[in-house]
């Protein structure tokens, strides 16, 4: 993360490709027209892609996501489990610790706690009936067959998602909500939303970033579609993209607090240093486990000789 942030600071047109005050000839018929497509089934193949030009070092090698035919809503799975199990084989809950700072957190972690809170968000919002005068462009024609978790997963893993980025793209769901009532996040809306936000959120927080290429690439759609989709985001939320640093906070606390399986650690140690302590505590006490005579040390044959008297001695 580059600087100090700011509420009220706008990305820089560098960044983020801001367009100028007139609105591009090829935009303004694609954003009428695909108001109700978006990502279908999803299907994992194993195609290499070609080096981006990019000044990354190293382009992430992504399977790639192809759009098939839609499916029935009736296949759209109910539920998703997070990656990272947290639970013992006797069912017993364990509790993950995670750093104080959120910069300091896995991005991995962090998106199995998002992905817990979308899914609570799109079990409540799947429930309300669909007004067809009120379609986005986030929403698609049917669900995609990969689950929220694994999407963002993906996304965390191939686009390079720091944890900054990722509470910012929580950041985004209140801000975008906020400015534009007709959004909600639900099963038609989040996989846009999140490569969206992960795109823009990318390119005005971080110093490097990835390619529009490799972001649709990754996301599933097509170049000029997520170019289509990260223009009407920046317009709803008023080019306003950069949160302060308390928000980003205050918003990895909630997410902590809310999960069952995840505690913020008050120690402040660090997880190697936890391990380590660990191992020294477990080593002390083998060294300090009584012996077999039920004594701390062993019982020695002076001890044995004393107790009954030496041969030749009357009492």
């Amino acid at each position: 993360m580059s600087g100090a942030l700011a509420e009220n600071e706008s990305p820089s047109s560098q960044h983020l490709g801001k367009p100028s005050t007139k609105e591009p000839a090829s935009a303004s018929p694609a954003l009428q027209s695909s108001a109700t497509t978006a990502i279908s089934n999803l299907r994992v193949t194993g195609t290499k892609r070609s080096t981006p030009s990019s000044p990354m070092p190293r382009e992430p090698s992504a399977p790639d996501l192809q759009i098939e035919s839609a499916r029935p809503a009736t296949d759209v799975p109910t539920s998703s489990s997070p990656s990272s199990n947290k639970r013992l084989r006797g069912g017993d809950p364990t509790v993950k610790l995670l750093p104080t700072q959120y910069e300091q957190c896995h991005p991995n972690d962090i998106a199995v706690l998002i992905a817990s809170m979308l899914m609570e968000l799109i079990r409540y919002n799947d429930e309300l009936p669909i007004n067809a005068g009120h379609l986005t462009r986030f929403h698609s024609r049917a669900p995609p067959g990969i689950s929220v978790a694994d999407y963002l997963q993906r996304l965390t893993t191939h686009a390079t998602l720091s944890p900054p980025i990722l509470l910012s793209m929580v950041y985004y769901i209140d801000r975008l909500c906020a400015f534009y009532p007709a959004f909600t996040i639900s099963s038609l809306t989040v996989h846009r939303f999140l490569i969206t936000s992960a795109t823009v959120a990318s390119k005005g927080l971080s110093d490097s970033f990835w390619t529009n290429k490799i972001y649709a690439r990754v996301g599933g759609l097509s170049m000029k579609e997520l170019a289509l989709l990260e223009l009407d985001f920046l317009s709803r939320v008023e080019w306003r993209i950069v949160p302060k640093p308390e928000v980003l906070v205050d918003y990895y606390r909630s997410l902590v607090k809310r999960s069952d399986g995840y505690e913020i650690d008050i120690t402040g140690k660090s997880e190697e240093e936890r391990e380590e302590s660990a191992t020294r505590i477990q080593a002390q006490s083998t060294t300090s486990e009584p012996s077999a005579t039920g004594r701390g040390e062993e019982e020695r044959p002076q001890d044995r000789d004393d107790a009954r008297g030496e041969p030749g001695q009357t009492n």
